[in-house]
């Protein structure tokens, strides 16, 4: 994958194949946080995202594109990184989960949003997409290429919870990170905990998300019979 100005689908754990309602929700929101880097630095970044994009009935809008911006300390390098709209995906593709930095260079870490984001960017396990920023582009790479310091999730997760960060960025302007780690703190998947190094048993990655591959108009089951469906129906 190259060139990554990243589009962002919505890749939690989960599969909304039923029906599905077209949001006319365009708003969105803008927020700062402190994020604490492995060697102990800080820096403060800034967070927005909008909404849209097909949802269930009667279920929050999902996010529809998500920013993010900081600059590397000691430098005036001042990076961003987007996951946009994916249409096969009905939302964007990724949630943010940690920003690290080591001698200048920034590496991202992500989760799919949603079973079908995960199917897409290859049942990756444990089930996180890194970006590296080299040259002028994100890239993704794996997790060898990782250093091996980055253990911490350091982003806030759930950035559904807007009134809470607002409420958290009241005195400072930002969430400060022992807010951001109190926020994070009721997370119970251990890919959410801490950056894994060993992969999930099969028996877990198959119970959160089950295997599913991209057809002409519609995503479905391995398979003879999916495969001589979605030909005879898709136009």
């Amino acid at each position: 994958m190259k060139n990554l100005r990243i589009i962002s689908l919505a890749l939690a754990f989960g599969i909304a194949v039923s029906a599905c309602a077209q949001s006319g929700k365009s708003d969105g929101d803008s927020w700062k946080e402190e994020v604490l880097l492995h060697d102990g630095q800080k820096i403060i970044v800034e967070r927005s995202q909008t909404y849209g994009g097909r949802h269930e009935i009667g279920q929050a809008v999902p996010a529809k594109e998500h920013t993010i911006r900081f600059k590397i300390p000691n430098s005036n390098v001042q990076l961003s990184w987007a996951s946009e709209y994916g249409e096969e995906l009905g939302r964007t593709n990724f949630n943010l989960l940690a920003l690290h930095i080591k001698q200048g260079t920034a590496y991202l870490v992500a989760e799919p949003n949603l079973c079908l984001s995960y199917n897409k960017w290859g049942r990756p396990n444990p089930p996180y997409v890194f970006f590296k920023f080299e040259g002028k582009e994100w890239k993704r790479i794996a997790l060898v290429d990782v250093p091996f310091e980055f253990k911490t999730i350091n982003l806030i997760v759930n950035n559904s919870r807007v009134s809470e960060i607002r409420e958290r960025s009241e005195v400072t302007g930002y969430v400060p990170f022992t807010a951001v780690q109190d926020i994070n703190d009721n997370l119970r998947q251990p890919q959410l905990k801490t950056i894994l190094r060993e992969p999930l048993s099969k028996e877990k990655i198959d119970a959160m998300c089950e295997e599913l591959i991209r057809y002409k108009c519609g995503w479905g089951a391995p398979g003879e019979f999916n495969r001589k469906y979605f030909e005879s129906t898709c136009k």
